[in-house]
């Protein structure tokens, strides 16, 4: 059998990771039970039994379960504390996986009513995440994320936020949640607002629907990287505008297949993007709901899709690239892909 190299020890960057879809199960189980919080019983049987919840959201009833799993989740989320030691705990994990820079994702309207408001909610997750920094060594840094279930007003609202805080990490804006609802239009002086600001565009596309999807955040909200994309693999001028243009597409395999977007694992079309020069950034979504944390994404390129060391570090390297990270931050990660490939596999 071949030697490889281990791919928890390829420097990359994470930039796909929603706040407290981050959470390891444990810590979950165990935040239920101090506010006395009963969950879902196919989330509970999932997490301790190791194995996460069976979804299917290509439907709107498998969208509706998957979200009120999610929102089980998040009502577990109740003080600074629980905030610090998410992201503490995701950082962990993430240096674990092989990240040296992590752009978590959040909507801190979902936090404001037990946090003392929206501005109270972004600066506890903002003290969080610099906290976090310092204790592990990981770059972290933090993308605003509106939600397409609720008014376009509420996205500007968000996106001033975002935009007051780029002195305190933030870095980009998204939009989130079931991409079938909310025209991409609908919100873009939402994302106007955070690219004066100086914020990157990195919203959702082209994961439950099709092509159609990613044009739409290309063309009315300007983006700069695309949460998904994959299913631009379905038309290759889309395909050829995303290399020409060099947006990185954040690809999540494991989430895909378990949402339903693909049947298996080698149907995600990795191979199809990378080969048509579209710079990806894998990323675990949520990998409370699905599983498996980084390092798993580049496990399954390699043994679903016979991805070589060389082309997971130019996976490693795609994802660097696309990433917020300072310029030194940038050199020092992608000078550890290179040393990463020249150590013999063991």
């Amino acid at each position: 059998m071949e030697r490889v190299r281990d791919v928890s020890e390829l420097p990359k960057a994470h930039l796909h990771l929603h706040f407290t879809g981050s959470m390891r199960p444990a810590t979950l189980l165990e935040l239920a039970d101090k506010y006395g919080m009963r969950l879902p019983e196919a989330l509970t049987d999932a997490l301790t039994g190791g194995e996460p919840p069976r979804l299917r959201a290509t439907d709107e009833r498998g969208w509706f379960r998957f979200q009120r799993l999610y929102d089980a989740a998040r009502s577990c989320i109740r003080g600074p504390e629980d905030i610090q030691r998410l992201v503490r705990e995701a950082a962990e994990e993430d240096i674990r996986d092989g990240s040296g820079w992590l752009e978590i994702q959040v909507d801190p309207t979902s936090y404001a009513p037990r946090l003392g408001g929206l501005i109270a909610a972004m600066e506890v997750i903002l003290d969080a995440v610099d906290a976090a920094g310092r204790e592990t060594g990981l770059g972290m840094r933090v993308l605003v994320a509106a939600n397409r279930m609720k008014h376009p007003l509420d996205a500007r609202t968000l996106a001033r936020l975002a935009v007051r805080y780029t002195d305190r990490g933030v870095v980009g804006f998204g939009l989130s949640n079931d991409e079938r609802r909310g025209m991409a239009r609908d919100f873009d002086r939402a994302f106007h607002i955070a690219r004066e600001g100086g914020l990157l565009s990195a919203p959702h596309g082209g994961e439950l629907t099709g092509p159609a999807s990613v044009r739409d955040c290309l063309d009315d909200l300007h983006a700069s990287r695309i949460g998904h994309g994959v299913r631009a693999a379905e038309d290759p001028r889309l395909l050829q505008r995303l290399a020409d243009r060099q947006i990185t597409c954040e690809v999540c395999p494991t989430s895909n297949v378990a949402l339903g977007v693909y049947e298996k694992p080698e149907d995600v079309p990795l191979r199809t993007l990378f080969e048509a020069g579209v710079p990806m950034a894998l990323g675990a979504d949520d990998p409370l709901l699905f599983g498996s944390r980084l390092a798993a994404q580049y496990e399954l390129a390699r043994r679903h899709h016979g991805f070589t060391d060389r082309e997971l570090a130019e996976l490693a390297r795609q994802s660097i690239r696309g990433s917020a990270a300072p310029e030194d931050v940038r050199t020092k990660l992608l000078a550890g892909v290179d040393d990463w490939l020249a150590t013999d596999p063991a």
